[in-house]
């Protein structure tokens, strides 16, 4: 009878256990064509919550020319993170010289274990068209056969290819796959839609045996408006050229509501998600580091903005802060209440209108304040400041 009981509450206190869903491996993008001294911190600061590094190496174009990426061996070195080496194959190369391709891609691998470092994979990104499926995976199979047998070899691959009969044959030829699923169409529709996303990972999940990742957004890009024809789109490097700018940037809680969808359901043989990109310090069209880090954790996100004042001899300076660990557009206005104010005036962004015992600085163009920074606002000559009495309406 003992035992019945016992064997009873066992069962009740484990149908009563919450269920706690598994981490999903994270990783990140390395895509900046010259490294600077920024890269230093940002490995540094990223290496606890990212595990592997995919790093772009080299990049073909059109007409035969090749382009290395000029990386720091020693940080990746001293980084000790997992290390896979990316390929960029122009989406407009009219066909893939199995032989050229495959000596540029032992070159780099060579050159980069002749440097001390120790790869854990190649990467092959290479945005070819549905017609063009067989004769990439000849390819993969080509370059899997030149490959060492314990360097693992992925691809980065479109959800197009779902509609094609040949995509299990070019699954046949790699060991895991990296699904992109940001600005895979016309940018003008956004950068990301988390539902059309999840979508697409499971119709994967059903067609492939081996692992996938999921390769997600953390930036954004402008759209340059253009005479008669398609936008062109601005991204890391910014365009000598005018016109008006649409800025597009991923939403970070939409991409935190799709990491607790998969952590909590994850698609068969997803293996994890990798961030596009490592952000820099003065890279301005990417999530600050502090967003994405809490974004890959699954951490609630929010935006806490302040003003902090510096007064000397009656002088302040007007600082906006974010103590939150959510990137925030800067607001659309900022009211102080202030006394007896000689002068004062707004910095770039913002204009000031002065009345009696107001201070309003209103917003003239858009812009972020990443978690955890701080950008100067305005000055003001006052007898005194209310610090208690400013208001910041998003």
């Amino acid at each position: 009878m003992r035992f019945i009981v016992g064997l009873f509450l066992g069962v009740l206190l484990v149908g009563c256990e919450q269920h706690v869903a598994p981490a999903l491996d994270q990783q990140l993008y390395v895509w900046q064509r010259q490294w600077t001294s920024a890269h230093a911190p940002a490995l540094s600061d990223s290496r606890s919550d990212f595990s592997t590094l995919r790093v772009l190496a080299l990049q073909g174009f059109p007409g035969t020319r090749w382009g290395r990426a000029q990386v720091d061996p020693a940080l990746l070195k001293a980084d000790g993170r997992s290390l896979i080496a990316v390929v960029r194959l122009d989406g407009q190369l009219r066909s893939l010289d199995q032989e050229q391709v495959t000596a540029q891609i032992l070159q780099v691998v060579a050159d980069w274990q002749a440097r001390g470092l120790t790869l854990s994979g190649v990467e092959i990104d290479h945005d070819a068209g549905n017609a063009r499926l067989p004769a990439y995976a000849e390819f993969l199979k080509h370059l899997r056969a030149a490959l060492p047998p314990s360097l693992p070899l992925s691809i980065t691959a479109l959800p197009a290819w779902l509609d094609s009969a040949q995509l299990p044959a070019l699954l046949h030829s790699v060991d895991s796959s990296v699904l992109q699923v940001h600005a895979v169409s016309d940018p003008r529709l956004g950068l990301f839609d988390a539902k059309q996303a999840l979508k697409w990972a499971k119709a994967w999940a059903r067609i492939s045996d081996k692992p996938f990742y999921l390769a997600l957004p953390a930036y954004g890009v402008a759209l340059l408006s253009a005479d008669g024809g398609a936008p062109v789109v601005e991204s890391e490097v910014q365009l000598e050229r005018g016109g008006q700018r649409r800025e597009l940037l991923a939403d970070p809680l939409q991409l935190s509501q799709l990491g607790k969808t998969l952590r909590e359901d994850p698609p068969e043989h997803l293996a994890g998600l990798i961030w596009f990109r490592l952000p820099l310090a003065n890279d301005r069209r990417a999530w600050s580091l502090t967003t994405l880090r809490a974004v890959a954790r699954g951490d609630v996100l929010s935006s806490q903005l302040r003003l902090s004042f510096k007064e000397q001899g009656g002088l302040y300076d007007i600082q906006l802060e974010n103590h939150g660990n959510l990137d925030s557009p800067w607001p659309a206005q900022i009211t102080l209440k202030a006394q007896d104010c000689a002068g004062a005036d707004a910095l770039a962004g913002y204009a000031l209108q002065q009345s009696a015992n107001l201070l309003t600085f209103t917003r003239l163009r858009d812009g972020r304040l990443p978690a955890g920074g701080q950008r100067a606002v305005g000055w003001a000559r006052c007898a005194h400041i209310d610090q208690g009495g400013s208001h910041v309406d998003p």
